[in-house]
């Protein structure tokens, strides 16, 4: 049996605005691919566009959507379509059997029962071939759709090509941002007098159209047909170039076929034995999400230089690049893991995050084509430091990283989406006052995490002034733990605690949470906090406390209930909010601790009860590969406490065998509470 045969890649898909069991696409793209495609079976809401249940298809979006959250940008909508042409997706949707769909990660297939077709795609790394299949003879269409915001095409019948260029992004940088498309058709395929095109509800009879709510229609002479489509950042001639460079003289069998080694080459990276289905199902179908973001988005131009479209000034520029990634998220499993089983992708990676500090002059935080800086703080500083302790990074990339680390954390941006927010607050008081910025004990607790980053890098280069400076920084965290309540609290700029505490009382002070899933947010100094507690057993014994407080809350700081309160509420771990990353590290505590046992207890009861490989699979957002590689780590046994340090605390191998990478790994055997990074590679 294949691996890809393991994955259902609709895990986490049945989700819906108010409540997320994953948030997640049904993506058909290469391992960090630039192109990927997803069934929209609603555009009622433009963002969640997606869900497993809907008996309708309005077509295969090109997408690059990270998060429903962030929103989606350069994307179009295909279906073929026959009779009467639909423009909305209300007018041209067709239903489907479920049990006829293939879905692969390499490969989408839908029977249409409306227009007697069979709709195939499959990708490389920024190309596409889709089939079409038409049972019967006739006035057959294939139709490219805009998604939102400007859009144009038009077809030169002397090519057999389709131009298609949308400027649709969210609320992001992204200046003269375009995605450009080449669709090409074979030979004698397309019937141009027969070409229409639809805007603002009205269809008319050409080969070109543009503006909002625009869709071309492209008449085809035969019952099947394999349509190429290139895309690109730069230029329609870079989308020529991709399209040379990648699939040619590729059909789609062949395509599809090459999609289908490099996935199984992936996803065989971890290599798991269990008498276990279920484990087996939820295991790969996770690994197929770990391989999915962030996206490279640089291009291969005529002089095989690698460029990439800058969205801080517009400019194409030299160098690799990746985007689609939330490091407040990403920080805490995906990269540790990529050092373990996508070593050299993830040297690629680091070099093109340094690199956004040459391009904008900031350290990224949120990545989604431009930075969106939805998430509070810098932790970009963690996924440095451990490329760096573990040797993904040479000299010079780290000394501009360093510089780029100081930056943010003494000097406040001009824009709320660059740097640390409320920077120079932080080294002037030690703290960030809940009076000149909300979430303040996040952003207070993130500083001192990054800090520690930055201290560690100083003395990799052998700064150690910039060291010592920082190490003393790092334990800014004690600075607004409260003895009294045994929770950090957020301090005003008198440094006064805010009145009227409660420890179920989400956001305001707190991101995404309480003070219950944010106060033990001191991965590089778990001792210390220990120490605050009155030692390990005390800290051990307050853990204890979280697993048996019901999963009660109050919503001081949100307008309404956010989803992740009601994923919490929704399963009996008690304050322990495994639906969110603040929630992650918490069972590892113990181990941390020394108390691998209790840790034991906790992994293992999260990882049968809130996942599996279903459509609902995860207890909430997945986000980029956080949550489907927090059970990964889950079932092998380790987890990466504090990135920066080159080494996993132990958890319980729920699995027969694993073998990472060729090596053969039984975390159970190692003695202690850690495992050395070393030992695992």
């Amino acid at each position: 049996m294949k691996y890809c045969d393991y994955v259902n890649i609709k895990q986490g898909s049945a989700s819906r605005h108010r409540y997320s069991n994953g948030n997640t696409l049904p993506l058909i793209q290469r391992p960090f691919g630039m192109i990927a495609f997803a069934p929209q079976t609603s555009d009622g809401n433009i963002r969640w566009y997606y869900h497993p249940e809907d008996r309708s298809l309005e077509g295969f979006r090109l997408t690059h959507q990270p998060s429903p959250w962030i929103g989606d940008y350069g994307a179009f909508c295909f279906i073929p379509q026959n009779g009467k042409l639909g423009l909305s997706g209300e007018e041209r949707w067709s239903g489907f059997r479920p049990e006829n769909t293939v879905m692969k990660p390499f490969y989408l297939r839908y029977n249409l029962l409306r227009t007697k077709s069979v709709f195939e795609v499959t990708t490389s790394e920024r190309c596409a071939i889709f089939r079409v299949t038409f049972k019967d003879e006739g006035d057959n269409y294939f139709c490219v759709h805009s998604v939102k915001d400007n859009c144009a095409f038009s077809y030169n019948e002397y090519e057999n090509t389709l131009y298609a260029v949308t400027d649709n992004h969210e609320e992001s940088e992204g200046k003269n941002f375009k995605e450009y498309l080449i669709i090409r058709f074979p030979d004698n395929s397309v019937d141009t007098g027969g070409i229409s095109v639809g805007i603002n509800e009205r269809i008319d009879r050409a080969a070109c159209v543009d503006g909002e709510n625009s869709s071309i229609h492209i008449k085809l002479r035969n019952k099947e047909t394999q349509v190429k489509v290139a895309s690109s950042y730069i230029s329609f001639e870079q989308a020529k170039l991709n399209l040379e460079h990648e699939i040619k003289s590729k059909d789609f069998d062949s395509l599809c076929s090459e999609s289908e080694e490099i996935w199984e080459e992936y996803l065989s990276r971890v290599r798991i034995k269990t008498t276990d289905e279920k484990k087996l199902k939820t295991f790969y179908s996770c690994m197929y999400r770990a391989f999915l973001y962030p996206h490279r988005c640089s291009e291969i131009n005529g002089n095989n230089v690698e460029i990439h479209y800058c969205p801080h000034d517009g400019i194409i520029r030299e160098g690799i690049r990746f985007t689609d990634n939330g490091f407040w998220d990403t920080y805490r499993t995906v990269y540790p893991f990529f050092s373990l089983v996508a070593k050299e992708e993830l040297k690629l990676m680091l070099r093109s995050f340094i690199n956004e500090y040459k391009d904008s002059g900031w350290l990224p935080r949120w990545l989604s084509i431009g930075e969106r800086g939805c998430m509070p703080s810098t932790l970009i500083d963690a996924v440095i430091c451990d490329g760096a302790v573990k040797g993904f990074i040479d000299k010079e990339d780290l000394e501009t990283a360093l510089e780029g680390m100081i930056k943010h954390s003494v000097t406040d941006a001009p824009y709320d989406y660059f740097g640390r927010n409320g920077a120079e607050s932080y080294c002037r008081l030690g703290y960030v006052p809940y009076d000149e910025q909300n979430e303040s004990v996040n952003l207070t607790l993130d500083a001192a995490y990054g800090d520690w980053c930055i201290s560690v890098i100083a003395g990799m280069l052998g700064k150690e002034d910039i060291k010592k400076e920082y190490l003393k920084r790092s334990l800014n965290y004690k600075n607004i733990f409260d003895k009294e309540t045994g929770f950090m609290r957020a301090r005003d700029s008198k440094g006064n605690f805010r009145p009227g505490f409660s420890p179920t009382g989400w956001g305001r002070d707190y991101t995404e949470g309480s003070a219950w899933q944010n106060s033990f947010a001191v991965p590089h100094d778990i001792e210390g906090l220990a120490e605050l507690y009155g030692g390990k057993e005390k800290l051990a014994e307050k853990i204890d406390e979280l697993f048996r407080t019901k999963p009660d809350y109050e919503i001081v700081g949100y307008n309404c209930e956010i989803h992740e309160i009601t994923e919490m509420a929704a399963v009996d771990f008690g304050q322990c909010a495994i639906s969110n990353q603040p929630s992650f590290h918490i069972p590892y505590i113990y181990s941390a601790l020394g108390y691998t046992d209790k840790t034991a207890k906790r992994v293992k009861e999260l990882c049968e009860f809130a996942f599996s490989n279903e459509d609902d699979g995860f207890p909430g957002d997945e986000d980029n590969g956080t949550m489907a590689i927090w059970y990964i780590f889950g079932l092998l046994g380790f987890y990466p406490f504090c990135p920066g340090k080159a080494e996993f605390v132990k958890g319980i191998k729920q699995v027969d065998e694993a073998v990472i990478c060729g090596k053969t790994i039984d975390a159970d055997k190692f003695s202690g509470n850690t495992i050395p990074y070393g030992e695992l590679i």
